[in-house]
């Protein structure tokens, strides 16, 4: 194979470290030749020398002899002080630069300067931490962020999780766990897997491995709605324990709880019981390519599944017993039932009233008084008077 190069860099936001001091990198996935994708970090200041320099090693294209044969995109300098709010800001900014660089000319996008500074350093995959000192928080660049920085609304904050046994991944899209490993969620999905990074690694994992630092994450689940919402199966699944339902591709289900592991409780007439909820589209939604990749994986497994007795899960969440979703469904339909006969009998009342109205004789009306000679001769016309002459 010939020489190594980048065929693409992508800014993925910034981190907040805070050894030896506190300061600010970028990271950025770089994606080379060879299909390989790595993870790098890199401080503003360091980007602005590498900036320089490449502009000392090509003055024509960096405009130094006459601008208008610069095609080497400018950089701002770093202030006397870096702090959040500048380097959010320079995101878009420092994300078209990159974008630039890697299509400029062959003779500096692959040069060794642009391709030594964005190689794997040791730092990259062994940041120096110390224990005793606040983890570094991360900030992801939105997905829907514009080149422009002014378009970009905000970063992302990533909540950090502990894995709470082994998982051993079974696709390359996958990341493997040990347990006691702490991961950063970029995204959390409704179908019970989550893409997290730790370290240099990045792939979905499934939620129901994962538990917060400070304790269970059931605020984040929405009570339960025995109101139901109308979703549609849209791949067959063969219930395996118990409190599991079987349904064929097709089928009409109410969701009445939607749970972070990807297991949602359902209804079907008046049954109760899980179903993945990766299967499951909502009634007058539109499919996308995103949720037909889903279904053909399997589902996540379930967070009951998992042997862990120190799990925080299993200490302090409020479990809700399928007996309780099933009287609670029942009680529901009963009295939606009896809400319908009532609005029934009341509109049949309203009915037969109006029935009654419309088969009264209706009243004739009155036929006015002729009017006298005298008014006649005072208040019409020429015409009419003529007539009684």
């Amino acid at each position: 194979m010939g020489d190594a190069f980048i065929r693409h860099i992508e800014l993925l936001g910034y981190e907040k470290r805070f050894f030896p001091s506190q300061h600010y990198v970028y990271m950025f996935l770089v994606k080379w030749n060879d299909l390989s994708e790595k993870l790098v970090y890199r401080r503003f200041t360091e980007i602005y020398e590498f900036h320089k320099a490449l502009k000392e090693m090509f003055p024509i294209e960096s405009g130094d002899i006459n601008m208008e044969n610069r095609i080497i995109p400018h950089l701002p300098a770093p202030k006397w002080f870096d702090g959040q709010r500048s380097t959010q800001s320079r995101q878009g900014t420092l994300a078209e630069y990159c974008h630039t660089l890697v299509n400029l000319p062959h003779k500096i996008s692959r040069c060794l300067h642009v391709v030594n500074f964005f190689k794997v350093r040791p730092d990259d995959t062994n940041p120096i931490t110390d224990s005793q000192i606040k983890k570094p928080e991360v900030f992801l660049l939105p997905k829907d962020a514009k080149k422009n920085s002014a378009d970009i609304t905000g970063p992302i904050v990533l909540q950090t999780y502990r894995a709470i046994a082994n998982y051993e991944k079974s696709s390359r899209s996958e990341m493997a766990l040990q347990a006691g490993d702490m991961v950063d969620v970029v995204e959390k999905s409704e179908s019970g897997w989550w893409f997290c990074q730790l370290k240099n690694k990045r792939g979905w994992v499934p939620a129901a491995y994962l538990e917060p630092m400070d304790g269970p994450d059931e605020s984040e689940e929405q009570e339960p709605n025995y109101a139901g919402e109308q979703y549609i199966v849209q791949k067959s699944y063969t219930a395996v324990e118990e409190d599991e339902l079987t349904l064929k591709e097709g089928d009409t289900i109410e969701v009445i709880h939607k749970l972070l592991d990807g297991w949602w409780v359902i209804r079907k007439n008046e049954t109760t019981g899980y179903y993945p909820s990766m299967y499951l589209q909502k009634a007058g939604e539109a499919n996308t390519s995103v949720k037909s990749e889903l279904r053909n994986r399997s589902a996540p497994p379930r967070r009951s599944t998992i042997q862990n007795a120190k799990s925080i899960h299993k200490q302090g969440r409020k479990q809700i017993s399928q007996e309780t979703y099933r009287r609670n469904s029942k009680r529901y339909l009963q009295s939606r039932s009896n809400m319908k006969e009532k609005f029934q009998n009341k509109a049949n009342v309203i009915i037969e009233k109006n029935e009654r109205e419309e088969n009264k004789p209706k009243a004739q009306p009155a036929v006015p008084p002729r009017p006298s000679k005298d008014l006649i001769l005072n208040r019409c016309t020429e015409s009419t008077r003529r007539k009684i002459l």
